[in-house]
């Protein structure tokens, strides 16, 4: 008996100690795209590929870091709702196909929304400079906030956070950080946190480590440098919550959404949740099609209205099914 229970502890032993060498030496690798070394931080394409307006920007974050963005107008005076866009870390900014395939859809909401659209690149992505973390990508977000707010040629008060995946969790901590600046946010397949990603990602991991939510010691989180926790910064969000969700998605849970929606709705009245049934981690504007547009401009004609005409627009607070 005793051996057996030697044995038992030798093994818990082995997979604490080989996850927390995991993830101290491969945390950032799976939470952020890792830059390449040696690789010129220059774009394949721009938006002018698509024949979109655009303006080259360059901030500073409150640390330093020089940062990159590209601000996509509908047309020069455009005063429609701007969408300050987190994107995900599925595929390096730099990359032919992803950057292609989120302008695609950065034309179709200019085209659908009659809105701008502000595109941050995170310290370490694009051609902004720096390593990606919690941290400093906070601080990243902040300046784009804070850039926006200080322009003259778009209405400030249509100012709406729009986050995919990564970008989710990005989109919630700035929203909750800045109510007065942001007329609404979207969240599209965002994960709870990292730390229940891990457990995702590394299933052996999910008894070691985990969210507020998590079953088990969870005695590896101190070693999780970017822990994300969106769950638990989503209660606290003042402003009006729209969550997209793909059920097919491959890489985040669609659990992991439906949580965020219970905790975001027990604190917060103007919360709405929309599933759409076919819709991937990646691809979900494209299955919804039409119902994913149409979804998201009430959503802004409720909450991000013309300064001239009354707050009358109504979003079913259900989703896609009628439930």
């Amino acid at each position: 008996m005793v051996a057996y229970l030697n044995i038992l502890l030798y093994g818990v032993g082995g997979i604490v100690f080989t996850g927390m060498a995991l993830l101290v030496a491969f945390q950032e690798r799976l939470v952020y795209v890792p830059v390449v070394p040696g690789l010129t931080k220059s774009y394949p394409i721009t938006p002018a590929r698509l024949r979109l307006t655009y303006e080259d920007v360059w901030l500073r974050s409150s640390d330093g870091v020089r940062l990159h963005a590209w601000f996509i107008k509908l047309f020069p005076d455009c005063r429609g709702p701007t969408i300050l866009f987190f994107q995900e870390n599925a595929g390096s900014i730099l990359r032919l196909a992803d950057i292609a395939h989120r302008l695609e859809m950065v034309r179709i909401m200019l085209q659908k929304l009659q809105c701008n659209v502000f595109m941050l690149s995170y310290r370490g992505y694009g051609a902004s400079d720096g390593s990606p973390s919690q941290h400093g990508i906070t601080k990243d977000a902040q300046a784009a906030l804070d850039h926006l707010c200080q322009r003259n040629d778009i209405d400030t008060s249509r100012i709406v956070v729009f986050g995919r995946s990564l970008g989710g969790a990005v989109g919630a901590l700035l929203t909750r950080n800045n109510p007065d600046k942001v007329a609404g946010i979207i969240l599209e397949n965002t994960f709870t946190s990292i730390l229940d990603m891990a457990g995702v990602l590394l299933p052996f991991l999910k008894w070691v480590i985990g969210g507020s939510g998590a079953k088990g010691v969870k005695i590896l989180n101190f070693v999780v440098r970017s822990p994300w926790n969106t769950i638990d910064v989503i209660g606290e969000v003042q402003r009006p919550i729209l969550l997209l969700s793909g059920l097919q998605d491959e890489m985040v849970p669609p659990s992991h959404m439906q949580m965020l929606y219970a905790k975001a709705a027990a604190h917060n009245k103007e919360c709405i949740f929309v599933d759409f049934p076919s819709g991937m981690h990646m691809d979900t504007w494209l299955a919804g099609g039409d119902h994913y547009w149409a979804t998201i401009q009430q959503f802004l004609e409720k909450y991000a209205p013309r300064n001239d005409e009354p707050d009358s627009s109504s979003v079913t607070s259900h989703d896609s099914e009628g439930r």
